[in-house]
């Protein structure tokens, strides 16, 4: 099914959640299935987990989950859209992984990594939307530059916006290594062992899949949908994912501040307990590099 992937944070996650034999979990980014099944491990039999996943090749190794394990069903949306699909639920715990995983890095066609060369696609979700040459072909140059420098903390944005803009009058980028090699041609020499390309390509398809947005939308809804003591557990692998969660959390869990100016009101209930972070240890990053940059934020819903 398109490449293994192995579960970043697997048992901090699992230990995060604070699985009940009997309750009902959410998996919202279910990928090959590694949270699932350890999941599942963990339940007896009236136990539930629902999955969430928008790549139709993560769909159908969840419906070969689901043949084989009637406590798991899976869904083929967005996780942006989890209210949509389960408006009256009461779950125990979910869980998020954000961003692309293992078989959709190490899959060329779909173009995600400008280490293959292939189309240069980068949706999760190959049916939904434009592609990223076809969003590249026709997005302003001022919006390029302000999804670089917002998406990809590209500090040259407005540089590699420009010169996309030019050269797609006479060529269209249609392929993966051709933009890597173009927008490193573009750079000063760097010495600190990134390709010049990573943050360009994180920002275009951060907003191809409109990312940031989903996980607002994700998060909200795991918020409502969370039962007493229920828990969110949320893996992410850069900064702008991270600040996210992090700032949902405090919202939730930190009454709001007075002002010295203004007549002292009652405060609001605060609805989340915050757990605190955690990061992967010295073992999984050298058994798993991926886990480097790895993340992992955990609350209850408190009321």
């Amino acid at each position: 099914m398109g490449g293994a992937h192995q579960p970043v944070m697997l048992e901090a996650a699992l230990e995060a959640l604070a699985v009940r034999p009997q309750g009902r979990y959410v998996d919202a980014t279910f990928g090959r299935g590694g949270h699932s099944r350890a999941l599942l491990e963990r339940l007896g039999g009236e136990g539930r987990v629902l999955a969430f996943d928008r790549d139709p090749e993560a769909v159908a190794a969840g419906r070969v989950l689901a043949d084989a394990d009637t406590r798991f069903e899976i869904h083929h949306r967005n996780f942006g859209d989890l209210r949509a699909e389960l408006p009256e639920a009461s779950v125990d715990g979910i869980l998020f992984d954000f961003g692309v995983s293992s078989p959709q890095l190490d899959q060329a066609e779909r173009g995600f990594s400008f280490l293959r060369d292939g189309p240069l696609d980068m949706r999760m979700d190959p049916q939904g939307g434009p592609s990223a040459a076809q969003w590249l072909a026709q997005v302003p140059e001022a919006e390029l530059a302000r999804v670089l420098a917002d998406y990809g903390e590209e500090k040259f944005a407005r540089r590699i916006a420009r010169a996309i803009v030019a050269r797609r009058v006479e060529q269209p980028f249609e392929r993966t290594a051709d933009l890597a090699e173009f927008i490193a041609a573009q750079l000063p020499r760097s010495h600190d062992g990134i390709h010049p390309a990573t943050r360009s390509f994180q920002a275009i398809r951060i907003a191809v899949n409109d990312e940031l947005r989903a996980i607002e939308h994700g998060l909200n809804a795991a918020h409502d949908l969370l039962a007493a003591h229920g828990r969110l557990v949320a893996i992410s692998f850069h900064s702008l994912e991270d600040r996210l969660v992090k700032r949902y959390i405090q919202q939730r869990a930190r009454p709001p501040q007075g002002s010295r100016r203004l007549p002292p009101r009652a405060a609001a209930a605060c609805t989340l307990r915050d757990l605190g972070k955690r990061r992967a240890d010295a073992a999984e990053i050298a058994a798993n590099p991926r886990a480097r940059s790895a993340v992992l934020r955990a609350a209850e819903r408190i009321r």
